[in-house]
């Protein structure tokens, strides 16, 4: 399957769409972006597909291996996500907003209860990149569990993909996945 040129999140749609097709067997996926093998592998394993990948002149070709299926379980539950949109906490004062933001990222790592996601779009991508008051406090998060990502379309917008600092970054397949299977939303 050969996804080479496709914008976010056309190679993970057609990678699904490949994978639906068939009821086992191999598939190999041809791809020119890391992110975006990243994100064709992550999706494939999601699928508990056994995945290999080897990278030759440049390309990235994503060996998929699907199994049949028995019976399915339970739809997946990924438990609360919070998606954050914005680099600061409010519409008022913007520096008491990134007050705010710093408080609650802070207080959502001591809280008890921790989201199984945190999923960064738009303006609230620059948080998770080089020079982020709150980097510190979201590795903290990572480590104890709590899955960050943030969105590639807005990391090329802002040309801050090369500064991700904690995290993996995701597409919007990805993050419509997330948002359809969790218990919870928290918008920010």
């Amino acid at each position: 399957l050969d996804v080479r040129g496709l914008n976010c999140p056309l190679p993970v749609v057609r990678t699904k769409k490949a994978l639906e097709s068939m009821e086992e067997g191999d598939l190999t996926v041809v791809i020119e972006r890391p992110e975006g093998c990243q994100n064709v592998q992550r999706f494939a394993e999601s699928q508990k597909c056994k995945v290999t990948v080897d990278e030759k002149d440049g390309l990235f070709y994503i060996h998929i291996h699907k199994k049949k299926k028995g019976k399915s379980a339970l739809p997946k539950q990924s438990g609360d996500v919070v998606f954050i949109t914005t680099d600061r906490l409010g519409t008022g004062n913007k520096q008491l907003g990134e007050i705010l933001m710093k408080a609650f990222l802070n207080t959502l790592w001591d809280a008890e209860s921790k989201p199984a996601k945190l999923i960064f779009m738009n303006d609230g991508v620059k948080l998770t990149t080089e020079g982020s008051d709150v980097l510190e406090t979201l590795r903290l998060l990572d480590e104890s569990g709590v899955k960050i990502f943030s969105c590639g379309t807005c990391l090329d917008y802002y040309h801050l993909k090369d500064k991700l600092k904690v995290g993996l970054v995701t597409n919007m397949y990805d993050t419509v996945e997330s948002l359809l299977s969790a218990g919870k939303i928290i918008r920010i």
